[in-house]
């Protein structure tokens, strides 16, 4: 999640004297909001098999209904931050909930691809307003440091659990009821969290400059969708095709202007000082490659699971729990691991582990023993990334300058995100041309062309997580810093499907 620079700031004196009565009846809601977001990163994966077989979508598009979410959400996170703290974060979350629920309920009712990868964009859009209100809600909430500190636990646990919650959730919806339930699912949540929030939760905003720099939030958000575009007519039609180098030429220099743009202006989205930091580069750095290498593991497995394996939806959901348990027990482990080592072992560590664990899963061979083939992968990819993202969070955080704690925040959140919607979309690429020429070779092994095609996006899913390693490894101070690191105020998320 990601919190503005102004969310970090000091409460009123009659908040921080006066604390809202109500605080605890407001966190509950606050975290069914963050709950419904979680949800929906994860519950897809699950349906998107059933979804592309309903509406006739192709190989090489269906990464679309997972990355037109995190390329909206993580390109729009830093203004839906900034619009939060000048309009209100109270406001903000109220309209961003009633969106949510309306692009959600749009998708479910979708007739076609179109519908459901637009649906999907609207939702990140919101979602971009709505993570960043929740958490500043929270920090300006609750102004005792250990009611702070509880109240970003039970955050934390909301994120942590949520992952879990919307695979085996996605799973049972779409085998006993329908995949368009995956979406119409946040309707009522949203409806409850509005319902809960209007007399509970206390509005507040900040003051002060009120300008936004809507020119950097379009290019960075046109860049990153030219990005996936690029790598989407790549696996179509090749990488030396005409319109392949034209969208990856013009992602480029949208993506160049912005950083240009962030170094000009005087309102900047991204202070680029933020970047200046190693231990905070390396974070953003090892957050962009590992969530590429991760998301897209996820959507490739769920596939193998489901149609290779024949898996039913709730079986693939408690297939991946090894994977989530993983994540979870690592988390919990954090507050006692990381103030005595520091952040670079564990994510070194972590990541190594991972790697393992992802070429491992390049070895399978379409055996219906999923004990077998998934499980071991899981688990050391679940502990790996476990012992990465709390540490990653703290690297990022600790030492920011207070101006510029939320920005940073925010830009760990939307690193993840985005290297997610690039990993889905290049691990898409590989599936679909190595998918193609086996076929091409011999149209009748249609899984043995399948399975070559899986094996291809985990070969590239794992170079993603050696990067990520090397990152960690040579980037990251050996001495870095130590303290908050299990104390951090909005240290992010700590599960790996969680905004």
């Amino acid at each position: 999640m990601s919190v503005h620079p102004t969310t970090a700031g000091h409460p009123p004196r009659s908040t921080a004297e006066h604390p809202d009565p109500r605080r605890w009846l407001a966190l509950g809601v606050i975290a069914l909001a963050t709950l419904m977001v979680v949800l929906d990163a994860s519950v897809i994966n699950i349906a998107l098999p059933r979804a592309q077989e309903s509406l006739h979508i192709s190989d090489a598009n269906r990464h679309w209904a997972v990355t037109a979410y995190a390329v909206t959400f993580g390109g729009l996170l830093l203004l839906g931050g900034r619009l939060a703290d000048v309009l209100g974060r109270k406001r903000t979350m109220l309209v961003a909930l009633a969106g949510f629920a309306v692009a959600s309920a749009f998708g479910g009712f979708a007739a076609n691809p179109a519908m459901l990868v637009s649906a999907r964009a609207l939702q990140g859009i919101f979602a971009a307003a709505l993570a960043p209100a929740a958490l500043s809600l929270v920090t300006v909430t609750f102004v005792n440091p250990a009611e702070r500190a509880r109240a970003f636990g039970v955050y934390g646990a909301v994120q942590g659990l949520g992952g879990a919650i919307g695979l085996l959730l996605g799973g049972t919806l779409t085998e006993y009821l329908d995949w368009r339930w995956c979406l119409f699912i946040n309707v009522p949540i949203a409806v409850l969290a509005i319902l809960g929030a209007v007399p509970t939760v206390r509005e507040s905003r900040v003051t002060g400059d009120r300008r936004y720099d809507i020119l950097g939030a379009v290019l960075a958000t046109a860049g990153s969708v030219a990005l996936v575009v690029g790598f989407t007519i790549a696996g179509d039609g090749g990488w030396l095709r005409p319109s392949t180098l034209l969208t990856l030429g013009a992602a480029l220099a949208l993506l160049i202007g912005f950083v240009l743009r962030q170094a000009r202006t005087d309102h900047p989205m991204l202070p680029l000082r933020v970047l200046t930091d190693r231990n905070r580069a390396g974070s953003f750095a090892t957050a962009v490659l590992a969530g590429a290498g991760m998301f897209g593991m996820l959507l490739f497995l769920t596939y193998y699971l489901q149609v290779n394996l024949g898996y039913s939806p709730i079986e693939a959901g408690l297939a991946f729990l090894p994977f989530t348990a993983g994540i979870i027990l690592m988390a919990l482990a954090m507050p006692a691991l990381l103030p005595r080592t520091g952040p670079k072992p564990l994510m070194v560590t972590g990541m190594a582990l991972a790697t393992v664990g992802m070429f491992l899963l390049t070895t399978i061979d379409g055996s219906p023993a999923w004990l077998g083939g998934a499980l071991l992968p899981e688990l050391l990819m679940g502990v790996g990334l476990g012992l990465v993202f709390t540490p990653m969070n703290s690297a990022a955080l600790t030492g920011v300058d207070p101006a510029d704690a939320g920005v940073a925040s925010a830009v760990l959140n939307a690193t993840q995100q985005l290297g997610g919607a690039f990993g889905v979309a290049l691990l898409n690429t590989f599936y679909t041309i190595t998918t193609r020429s086996g076929l091409g070779d011999d149209p009748t092994d249609r899984l043995g062309a399948y399975l070559a095609g899986y094996r291809s996006a985990f070969l590239a899913a794992g170079v993603l997580f050696i990067a990520a390693t090397a990152v960690s490894l040579t980037v990251l101070r050996g001495r870095a810093a130590r303290e908050g690191g299990a104390n951090q105020d909005a240290g992010g998320s700590a599960s790996p499907l969680a905004p």
